[in-house]
């Protein structure tokens, strides 16, 4: 896991991190005991903030150079300046605000490179993720709709049967 943080800090991006499936999956799978990657992320999500360089066009420009870096990975990179817009949110301040308002508490959590090793950023906490808890962020909960997409998710994704110790609390 420390080669994608290492590519990711060497773009030298304000407030940019690595977050989602890349931690909750491999977190999941060790408090299941299952050998590391049994349930690999879909793609690693690099998720920054610069309202300056807030276009899809600048994120497929880092994609392409996490690409060249490291071709085995599936990289997807989002300026969280410009994903308010997406999800009908007033505008985010920072990454760490962009990540209160992801559907779930345990996917919320992300990690970065920093001058004194591995950060961790978890606007929630990380007691559902270290509980193997699937809960709604209290955006997400106060949202019908939204919470209606995560049950959704959570099923097609197959979280349940994946991680058969997992607790909903849907």
């Amino acid at each position: 896991m420390m080669a994608p943080l290492r590519a990711v800090a060497a773009l030298g991006l304000p407030d940019a991190w690595i977050g989602a499936g890349f931690l909750r999956n491999r977190v999941w799978d060790a408090l299941s005991g299952f050998a590391f990657d049994t349930n690999p992320p879909e793609d690693v999500d690099v998720v920054w903030f610069d309202r300056a360089r807030a276009t899809a066009a600048e994120d497929a420009a880092l994609e392409a150079l996490l690409r060249q870096a490291m071709p085995a990975l599936d990289w997807s990179v989002k300026n969280q300046a410009r994903m308010h817009l997406r999800n009908r949110h007033p505008p985010y301040t920072s990454t760490a605000d962009a990540l209160a308002h992801w559907l779930e508490t345990a996917t919320g959590v992300a990690a970065r490179l920093g001058p004194q090793g591995v950060e961790v950023m978890a606007p929630h906490g990380l007691d559902d993720l270290l509980g193997l808890v699937l809960r709604p962020s209290p955006d997400a909960a106060a949202d019908p709709a939204r919470l209606a997409e995560l049950r959704r998710r959570a099923q097609e994704k197959g979280w349940p049967s994946r991680w058969p110790r997992l607790k909903l609390a849907l």
